[in-house]
Formats: structure tokens, sequence, C-alpha cells
């Protein structure tokens, strides 16, 4: 009996494994420009949470309310939609934490998109606060560094890329990476080196508009060059 119990459910097992021929297409619009995201099937938590957030529209009218260049622009505070000049933003939540979802493949590139999270101990992820990874270009000596400090080896992958494309790569293993930026860099670089103010905020309001449609990953290579793992 076990044993046939064992044979009914293996059928079933690999096609609930089955990659998904699909993926979230997620266009995010801003006043300099529009840039396209992937979110990753590795991290189903955050990827379900996001699109049911695209999906009601949650995200439209909010700011990018930290920016810090060299580093990553965030955004998606609920309080920033109808903020005043100059008042402190980043505490705004939905009522609901993510768990983490440390994947080491997904790592912060330039581009990552990744959770915000404020200091709890299981690093669980803020339920709509989200950043994207601008970061910089690491040399051998100062990559080694990083590598040193959070005491975890990089793949060769991750070491190539991080001195070739940029990204930030203290943030690994403490952030969950959930999607990436693939078509519109350009546009985290003009929004990250805009004059900012206190704690960061841009002097200039700079609005998002999300919308998503799920797509074929077949489709989405050949329209943006993106391959998938």
């Amino acid at each position: 009996m076990p044993r046939l119990i064992l044979l009914l459910l293996l059928p079933f097992f690999a096609v609930a494994q089955k990659p998904s021929k699909k993926d979230y297409l997620v266009t995010l619009k801003t006043d300099f420009g529009t840039m396209h995201l992937i979110l990753h099937d590795q991290t189903p938590r955050h990827k379900e949470n996001f699109v049911k957030l695209v999906e009601q529209k949650f995200y439209d009218g909010l700011l990018f309310h930290r920016i810090i260049e060299g580093f990553m622009i965030q955004g998606g505070d609920p309080n920033s939609r109808s903020a005043e000049p100059g008042q402190p933003l980043g505490g705004g939540d939905i009522g609901y934490k993510v768990p983490a979802e440390f994947v080491p493949a997904l790592f912060h590139k330039k581009g990552a998109l990744a959770a915000a999270r404020d200091n709890n101990p299981e690093k669980a992820s803020s339920g709509c606060q989200f950043y994207i990874v601008q970061g910089r270009v690491w040399d051998e000596e100062n990559l080694a560094k990083q590598m040193a400090r959070s005491g975890r080896p990089f793949t060769e992958e991750q070491k190539q890329t991080y001195k070739t494309l940029g990204g930030s790569p203290h943030l690994d293993g403490n952030y969950t990476v959930f999607g990436q930026v693939i078509n519109g860099l350009a546009v985290v670089d003009s929004i990250a080196k805009q004059a900012r103010g206190p704690m960061d905020r841009p002097n200039q309001d700079i609005r998002m508009a999300l919308a998503g449609k799920w797509v074929k990953k077949k489709k989405i290579t050949k329209q943006f060059g993106y391959l998938y793992n």
C-alpha cells in the first residue's frame, strides 16, 4: 500500500513543480521614463503579493520617496500618496509582512527589484515597500572586502556581474530579491541622481504608475533579450 500511494503521488508532484511558461511583466511608468520588470518564480510569496498590489492599482500615484545615487531608489510607502513637501516618509505599511525568501542565485545586481523591511529579526519584508538597485561597479579588491564582510563566498557569476554591471553586494542575504528590471535601467540612473533633501527624499516628487500582464516567457525573451535560467 505505501508503494502504491507513492506511485500515485509522484506524477502529481511532477506536475505541481513544472515551471510556468508565463511571467508577470510589470510596466513601471515615471516622469523620467518607463521600466519593464519581471518577477522571479523562486520567490513565490513575494511574487504573488506584488502581483496582487499591482492589480489593485495600489502603487499608482505613490512616490519614490528615498533615493541614493550609487545605491538604490525606494518607493511604495502608502503615506506618500498625499504627502506634503518635506514630510518624512518611509514608515508607511500595509498591515502585514511577507516572510523572507532568500535565494543565493538572486542577488543585488543593478536593476534588482527587492523588498524593503524594518529591523525585525526574521528579516521579513514590508508588505508594500520595495527598492530597485542602482549600485556601482566594484573592483577586485573592494569586492573581496564585501565578500569577507558578508561571510559568504560569491559565485563567479556574482563576481563578474558586480565587476561589470554593478550592484550593491552588501545587501545580499539580508533583503529578498524578487524581480529584475529588464528594460529601462537608464530610468533608474536618472531618478537616482535627482537632488534630494532630508531623509534622502527627492526635492521633486517622483510618482509611479504600475501595470502588469501575464506574458509568455519566450515572448519576453524575444522582446527584451532577457534570458530565463
